[in-house]
């Protein structure tokens, strides 16, 4: 998610993928939307001159994983490379990507996406948008540009999509963050949550109709827990922090947009049965992190201190970002949770993917066989 500025994520593998064959691979290909929290490289290609500086194309991004930065808004891979590892399948490629084979999954997610198409925004008011409209809708137009090579008839296409893994989102932070930055307030920003909605029921829809049976839908991060967002609404008053040292007022926007969300979710399954509608979790996760980092590889220090940035309370600092002059990372991001203020690290990415592979961050969990615990 991405909140005022222009790009504005474990250790080795704690599933094993081994595992994965008792399922037979139960997915031959996956197809990925969304923002930040999923773009394998997208950003760099479509905003490629149409902003000044793009840090995603700069160390330290990539460093723990790729040894160097691939246009992921994190140290390593996101929870989507670790889904599809999993799986037994190759890494998405991005769509823009070239010369790339897509018959086993394609990315469409890119850094800053909004649910909402920009001209919606722009009509209500709404600014701090990047200049190219790379919402929901924009996303599911490049899957069909795709879909004639994918499949080339009705039932050849509702045969190969039924094999497959379907991911939208997360979708809707930065709409949220779009709203809330242009001056406006949290409760404007909630009453944005049923047009979200509804622009993700019917992607949602639209894949359900063409033969996807398996479908994850991603909720929100809590978003008070966010660096980046703490730093620019910090407030001297402290019954705005939670016990965890996170805006409690902020945070609501995420948890509202989930409950929605999963209300989404019982509605697609009561109307497409014979379908798999997953919500993926992202908020409960990052909470369990900050109550008990040692539980899962993290130090005891303050988790809301990020791992690259220039200075700062939570060493965010606008003027020394990750991937800007001044900006550097931790010597050892394996035991941070954030990793540059906006996305996590590599190593909360793997536990979170490992979640919604078997629970118990995914309702139900996306592999066969694995019941909410």
């Amino acid at each position: 998610m991405e909140l005022l500025l222009p790009c504005v994520i474990i250790f080795m593998s704690l599933f094993n993928h081994a595992s994965c064959s008792q399922y037979d691979k139960p997915y031959s290909a996956i197809f990925s939307f969304g923002d930040s929290y999923a773009d394998t490289g997208n950003f760099i290609t479509v905003m490629k001159e149409k902003i000044a500086y793009d840090v995603f194309e700069h160390s330290p991004y990539g460093m723990t994983y790729f040894g160097q930065p691939t246009g992921r808004g994190s140290n390593g891979r996101l929870v989507i490379d670790f889904i599809a590892q999993d799986l037994g399948l190759p890494l998405l490629p991005p769509y823009f990507s070239q010369g790339q084979d897509f018959s086993k999954g394609a990315n469409f997610a890119v850094i800053g996406a909004p649910a909402l198409s920009i001209d919606y925004l722009r009509q209500q008011g709404i600014s701090n948008f990047y200049p190219v409209d790379i919402s929901l809708n924009v996303q599911l137009g490049w899957f069909q540009q795709l879909k004639p090579s994918l499949c080339n008839s009705t039932e050849s296409c509702q045969d190969y999509f039924s094999k497959s893994l379907f991911v939208l989102g997360e979708i809707g932070g930065n709409d949220y963050n779009f709203v809330i930055s242009s001056g406006k307030s949290i409760s404007d920003a909630i009453s944005f949550v049923p047009v979200v909605m509804d622009t993700i029921k019917a992607a949602a829809e639209s894949l359900l109709k063409q033969g996807a049976l398996h479908i994850v839908l991603p909720g929100n991060l809590p978003t008070g827990c966010i660096p980046i967002l703490l730093t620019i609404f910090a407030s001297t008053n402290k019954l705005d922090y939670d016990h965890l040292g996170c805006l409690t007022a902020y945070n609501s926007i995420g948890f509202y947009h989930n409950l929605k969300l999963k209300e989404l979710v019982a509605q697609l399954q009561d109307s497409y049965p014979q379908a798999k509608i997953m919500y993926a979790d992202y908020y409960e996760p990052v909470i369990k992190f900050l109550e008990n980092p040692d539980n899962f590889g993290f130090s005891n220090d303050n988790q809301l201190v990020i791992c690259c940035g220039g200075g700062g309370p939570y060493n965010f600092n606008f003027s020394a970002n990750c991937g800007q002059p001044g900006g550097s990372a931790c010597s050892d991001p394996s035991i941070r949770i954030n990793w540059d203020g906006i996305h996590l690290t590599e190593a909360a990415f793997r536990v979170i993917a490992t979640g919604w592979l078997k629970g118990p961050y995914a309702h139900p969990p996306i592999l066969p066989g694995n019941k909410r615990k």
